[in-house]
């Protein structure tokens, strides 16, 4: 299996790790009144599994681009057409004020 393919696996696998915990804790500490939301409900564990999923969703994209984006390799400076630019000054005549 490719490595980018094992990354991304680890990736999805340790977003919704992370989106279970953010589940439980927004449950735990009844934040927004969710927890009572979800246990009170009969239809508590779908909205929880919803919860879980959605944010596992968000979880592992930011995972994954936050180890693909390490994996940049560090800048040497400027490479090929890359030079540093100065302002270059322009003449322009004005036209003169009319006094009335």
């Amino acid at each position: 299996m490719p490595e980018l393919v094992r990354l991304y696996i680890r990736s999805v696998a340790l977003g919704f790790l992370i989106s279970a915990a953010f589940t439980a804790g927004l449950v735990w500490w009844d934040v927004a009144g969710v927890g009572h939301l979800i246990l009170g409900s009969d239809l508590g564990p779908v909205a929880a599994a919803m919860l879980v999923v959605f944010n596992g969703i968000v979880f592992s994209a930011v995972q994954f681009a936050f180890k693909v984006m390490a994996m940049a390799e560090e800048d040497e400076g400027p490479k090929g057409g890359h030079a540093a630019r100065e302002p270059a000054l322009v003449p322009v005549r004005a036209a003169a004020k009319s006094r009335r």
